[in-house]
């Protein structure tokens, strides 16, 4: 199994970090990738994986929620981390108008930036998308064509060919698992090619909803999904690992 979207470096693992990665390496995860949210988050991502190559690759990038940092120096400091063999995509970038990023104008400029560094690079995207999926559209219509990740994934079944068509791959966590998400659960169904994640230490699947969450958790969500896919644990985590293979490129090996 791989876990494509996870934050290691976040402060909650800062008592048992090591403990989580050799937890999620029993479980049976090959793969973990650990996303940047700011310059020192992406290079504290970046450590992670030059401590733990076996298992963990790493994306820098710039979430939405500090798009006020996005700058040209900040750029520069991106562009150095990309080009370690063990950083795999420009991530988590993207747009959120749930209320809590920076101003619209500030993410619409990170935005663009890092899209245009990742076409610079030839390296896919980590995309976070919340409550604006026509803004995010009408983004990637004026940037580069891009290739990539849409994490966390919380629309429909519809709406996948769409993003589709844009170069996302939809990539479903925990949320999959949790009550009243049938139309959620009918996109993991029906969507062509997808992956899985954790989003660690946030959305914690059933039945541990309410825990801090961690790669070794995505099993709970492989299982529902293979489950929605009239398929095996094992099968599904095959398909999952080659659409990480082809997306990610030889740098996820």
């Amino acid at each position: 199994m791989i876990d494509a979207h996870a934050h290691l470096t976040d402060a909650r693992f800062d008592g048992d970090r090591d403990a989580v990665i050799e937890r999620a390496s029993a479980a049976g995860v090959e793969r973990v990738l650990t996303c940047g949210e700011d310059v020192a988050s992406s290079e504290r991502a970046l450590d992670l994986a030059r401590g733990h190559p076996d298992l963990v690759r790493a994306a820098v990038g710039i979430h939405p929620h500090r798009a006020e940092s996005c700058d040209a120096a900040a750029i520069g400091a991106l562009h150095r981390l990309a080009r370690h063999r063990l950083v795999v995509a420009i991530g988590e970038i993207g747009l959120d108008l749930s209320g809590r990023s920076a101003p619209l104008p500030d993410q619409l400029r990170a935005l663009s930036m890092q899209l245009v560094l990742a076409a610079e690079l030839d390296l896919p995207v980590v995309v976070h998308m919340r409550d604006a999926a026509s803004e995010l559209h009408a983004a990637l219509e004026r940037e580069p064509a891009v290739r990539g990740q849409l994490h966390c994934y919380s629309e429909g079944a519809r709406e996948l060919d769409a993003w589709a068509a844009r170069g996302l791959i939809p990539s479903f966590a925990g949320t999959v698992t949790f009550a009243r998400n049938d139309r959620l659960r009918e996109a993991a169904a029906g969507a062509a090619a997808l992956l899985l994640e954790t989003d660690a230490p946030y959305l914690t699947p059933e039945p541990h909803r309410g825990e801090r969450n961690e790669p070794a958790r995505v099993r709970d969500t492989y299982e529902r999904v293979a489950v929605l896919r009239s398929t095996t644990v094992a099968r599904l985590a095959e398909e999952t690992a080659e659409t990480a293979r082809a997306l990610f490129g030889p740098r996820w090996e």
